[in-house]
């Protein structure tokens, strides 16, 4: 590749943004065990500090996700002023209806009206979040479904499900949206209530334009064609956000592109071609929270990833490409295709950021700064957050 050509997408590589969970950020594990790591943020204000040193050093993450009640705080706008401090905003809001122990049999479309108004209630308590901090987006996963053939009504469920996300969705302000995402296992093993991107398709296109579909790279069987479903989701208008991961065998939340970068390639081929990249509509987000590295570099790398790969999709040859699929030019146009998946982009990345002000090298930068050792001898004693916190 000539630098030349890559000048051809400098400018549209400064418009990528990459939303970063600040779950990430806390104590995480496996699920026999949560390992501490030293540094590791004691409350939302620390969380969003350490989530604030990877845009710092990438100029790719300029906002921070929350979770409820995960960081829920006395004063949002005092949270909010805090991310500004430190130079990001506030983003998505998720909810949590999955630790409480009304919930073992449903939330939002448990049989007890009382226990489904309870999950109502606690969105409605994150549209308020949402108000107080600028945020657009209420981001719904639901642990939702049954373990054995009978046990449930399913198509009940469905119907609660459609009524309770009805009453969340009317609470929207006319600038907020109702995101759905879908899980097709666990910790449901015979059915699961938004199992896959048709049902929350169907349920978001019944609540109406400020109802998205939440695409999580690590959601869906294994060989399922994940850019295919993107495709689909941006011919319907759909797509909402991702929630970028890794994965080898199911949820594994690893790092971005950690498994298998040519998948990540294939899923940016298509947000590129289906007009969701640069693209207000459809927002861009790491749900990665795992427990061997350490947290702040982690994040590095997998926003770098996926710098990386949606610089290969953009530099993708399309007239090529278009050519040799109208003339069936099999093997041609696996070419083109194989050409741009191959395409050493680092040194040219590199320069890209230092002609902006970032360093080369990101990581490097940040391992050299010295922000690891410094927290982790200020952040000695009191609880440190994790999954739950």
């Amino acid at each position: 590749m000539t630098t030349a050509a890559f000048g051809t997408i400098a400018d549209q590589l400064g418009r990528q943004a990459i939303e970063l969970p600040s779950w990430a950020f806390g104590n995480s594990g496996t699920r026999f065990k949560v390992f501490s790591t030293p540094g590791t943020p004691r409350d939302p204000y620390e969380k969003i500090a350490d989530a604030a040193q990877v845009h710092r050093y990438t100029g790719l993450a300029p906002t921070v996700a929350l979770h409820i009640p995960w960081d829920l705080v006395d004063d949002f706008a005092d949270l909010r002023r805090h991310a500004e401090e430190h130079g990001v905003q506030l983003g998505t809001i998720n909810s949590n209806t999955f630790q409480d122990d009304d919930y073992k049999f449903g939330a939002l479309t448990h049989v007890d009206e009382a226990i489904r108004q309870k999950a109502i209630d606690h969105h409605l308590q994150c549209i308020d979040v949402m108000h107080e901090t600028g945020s657009r987006d209420l981001k719904i996963w639901l642990a939702e479904g049954s373990n054995y053939p009978g046990q449930e009504d399913m198509r009940s469920r469905q119907d609660r499900l459609h009524d309770s996300l009805s009453t969340i969705y009317d609470r929207l302000g006319d600038d907020q949206r109702l995101v759905l995402e879908y899980k097709f296992f666990e910790p449901s093993f015979y059915h699961t209530d938004v199992p896959d991107w048709g049902t929350s398709y169907v349920q978001t296109a019944a609540l109406g334009d400020k109802a998205m579909v939440c695409l999580d790279t690590g959601h869906h069987a294994p060989g399922t064609n994940i850019e295919f479903i993107v495709m689909q989701l941006l011919r319907l208008g759909k797509l909402g956000s991702f929630d970028f991961n890794s994965r080898f065998y199911a949820d594994d939340d690893l790092i971005v592109g950690a498994a298998d970068p040519f998948q990540l390639f294939r899923i940016l081929v298509e947000v590129v071609r289906g007009g969701g990249y640069d693209n207000p509509d459809v927002a861009f987000m790491l749900d990665q929270c795992h427990n061997v590295e350490d947290k702040i570099p982690g994040q590095i790398r997998s926003v770098l990833n996926v710098q990386e790969m949606t610089a290969r999709a953009l530099l993708l040859d399309r007239v090529a490409l278009t050519a040799a699929q109208e003339a069936h030019d099999v093997l041609g146009a696996n070419e083109v295709f194989m050409d741009a998946f191959q395409t050493d982009v680092r040194a040219d990345l590199a320069a890209w950021r230092e002609s902006r002000g970032l360093p080369a090298n990101p990581m490097r930068a940040y391992l050299d700064s010295g922000y690891q050792q410094q927290i982790a001898e200020d952040r000695v004693g009191g609880v440190q957050a994790g999954w739950g916190a």
